[in-house]
C-alpha cells in the first residue's frame, strides 16, 4: 500500500501548477489497479468452481500477477522513460482495461494466467508514472499531498476494492465483477486523457543503473526483508474466504470481514508511519512482526482447534491487515536511508520485492491450503517469526 514504487520514475519538466484537484483522477486510476492486484481473493472459491480448478490453483493466478509485476516494473521503467506520460499514463489503463475484459472471459485457467500476466503489465506501467505525474502537476509545497491522494487509491482498494469485488461476486458473478474493474479502468483512461495536460517523458535511466543500488550493503541487507515480510503476511490474503470460512465465518460475513481487514490495513499504514517518525524504523517494525507472529498463530490455533466466535474472527481479520502493512513505511524509510541520493531507485526496488513476496507468499499458501487452513497459517506465522532474527542481524541499518 504505502511501499507502491510511485516514485520510480522523474519527470523531466514541470507543468504549470494545478492544485491537487488535478490528481484525483490518478488516484481513481490507482483505485483501479490496487482493486485489480487484489480483487481476486473476494471471488476465489466462485473462479475455482467456475473453472474446474482447486482453490489452491485458483489462487496463483494472483501469484502470476504479483510476480510478472515485481518483474516488469524496473524493465518497464526503463523501457517506455521516455514516453510522454499522458500517453503512457491511457495506454497503461487501456491495456489493464483490456487484460481484465479478456479475464472476465477466459474459457479456461490457462487463458486467466496469460490475461493476469498482461494486467500486471499495465499495472507496473502505471502505478509508478501516476506519482511522478502527481508531483510534476502541483506546487513544490504540495507535492507530499499530491503523492499522499495517489497512494490514498491503493490504499481505498485494499480497504473497498476487495469486499466489493466479493459483493459483486455474490450479486452477480466473478466474470461480471472483473468486467466491472475493466470498465473502471477505462473510465480512468478517458478521464487521464481529458484531465492531464501534455507532459513529456522522463530521462533514460539505464537498468543497470537502476539495479546499482543493490551493490550498497545497507539496500542488501534491508531489502530481503520486505520480501520475508510479504509472504508471512500477504502469502494466505488471496485465500482469504477459504481462511475465513475455516475460522467459522460464513458467506454472510466474508463482506464485512474483509472490510475489516481493509480497514485494519488502512490504520496499521497510518499508525506505522506517524510511529517511525517518532520512534525510528527498528522498533516499529519489530513490534509489527511480532503482532502479525502472533496474530497468524492464533489463527491457525483457531482453525485447528474449531474455534468459531465471531468476535474472534473480527479481531484477527483486523490485525492481519495492520500487521501486515504496519512493516513497509519503515521498510521504506531503511532503505532510503541505505541509499539517500537513490531514493527513486530503491523506492522502486523495494515495490518490485514487495510484489515478489506478495508473489512467492501466494504459491506457498496455496501449496499449503491444499494440507489445511491450520497448517497454512501456522507456516506463515513461522515466516513471520523469522522476520524478527532477521531484523536483529541488520538492525544498524536503520
Amino acid at each position: 500500500m504505502s511501499e507502491t514504487g510511485i516514485q520510480n520514475v522523474p519527470i523531466e519538466r514541470e507543468a504549470a501548477p494545478r492544485g491537487l484537484g488535478s490528481t484525483l483522477v490518478l488516484a481513481l486510476g490507482t483505485f483501479a489497479v490496487g482493486t485489480d492486484a487484489y480483487v481476486v481473493a473476494g471471488f476465489l472459491p466462485a473462479m475455482a468452481h467456475s473453472l474446474h480448478v482447486t482453490e489452491s490453483t485458483a489462487g496463483q493466478s494472483a501469484t502470476a500477477f504479483a510476480i510478472a509485476y515485481a518483474v516488469l516494473s524496473p524493465v518497464l521503467a526503463t523501457a517506455l522513460a521516455r514516453m510522454p506520460r499522458r500517453a503512457l499514463l491511457v495506454g497503461a489503463l487501456t491495456v489493464l482495461a483490456l487484460a481484465n475484459l479478456a479475464s472476465a472471459l477466459a474459457p479456461d485457467f490457462g487463458a486467466l494466467i496469460v490475461t493476469r500476466v498482461v494486467a500486471a503489465s499495465g499495472a507496473a506501467a502505471f502505478t509508478p508514472n501516476a506519482g511522478a505525474v502527481a508531483a510534476s502537476l502541483v506546487a513544490p509545497a504540495q507535492r507530499g499531498r499530491a503523492l499522499a491522494v495517489v497512494v490514498g487509491g491503493l490504499t481505498v482498494a485494499t480497504a473497498l476494492g476487495v469486499p466489493l469485488g466479493n459483493l459483486a461476486g455474490k450479486m452477480l458473478d466473478w466474470r461480471a465483477a472483473l468486467g466491472l474493474v475493466a470498465v473502471l479502468c477505462a473510465v480512468c483512461a478517458a478521464g487521464v486523457r481529458a484531465a492531464m495536460p501534455a507532459l513529456p517523458g522522463g530521462p533514460r535511466v539505464p537498468l543497470r543503473e537502476r539495479l546499482a543500488a543493490l551493490r550498497r550493503p545497507g539496500v542488501v541487507a534491508v531489502l530481503p526483508l520486505t520480501t520475508l515480510g510479504l509472504a508471512a503476511g500477504y502469502g494466505l490474503y488471496a485465500f482469504a474466504v477459504p481462511v475465513m470460512r475455516a475460522l467459522g465465518a460464513g458467506a454472510p460475513a466474508e463482506t464485512w470481514l474483509l472490510f475489516l481487514y481493509g480497514a485494519g490495513a488502512v490504520a496499521g499504514t497510518l499508525v506505522s508511519g506517524a510511529m517511525v517518525d517518532r520512534h525510528g524504523p527498528i522498533p516499529v517494525q519489530a513490534v509489527g512482526f511480532a503482532v502479525l507472529t502472533v496474530t497468524l498463530a492464533v489463527s491457525a490455533w483457531a482453525a485447528g482447534a474449531g474455534t468459531h466466535w465471531p468476535p474472534l474472527t473480527a479481531s484477527l481479520m483486523a490485525a492481519w491487515g495492520a500487521a501486515t502493512w504496519f512493516q513497509t513505511p519503515a521498510q521504506q524509510v531503511r532503505l532510503i536511508n541505505a541509499a539517500p541520493r537513490q531514493t527513486a531507485v530503491v523506492v522502486g526496488l523495494n515495490s518490485s520485492a514487495l510484489y515478489a513476496g506478495i508473489g512467492l507468499g501466494t504459491a506457498l499458501g496455496g501449496a499449503l491450503l491444499a494440507v489445511g487452513p491450520s497448517v497454512a497459517l501456522a507456516v506463515c506465522a513461522g515466516l513471520a517469526l523469522m522476520c524478527l532474527p532477521y531484523l536483529g542481524v541488520t538492525r544498524r541499518h536503520r
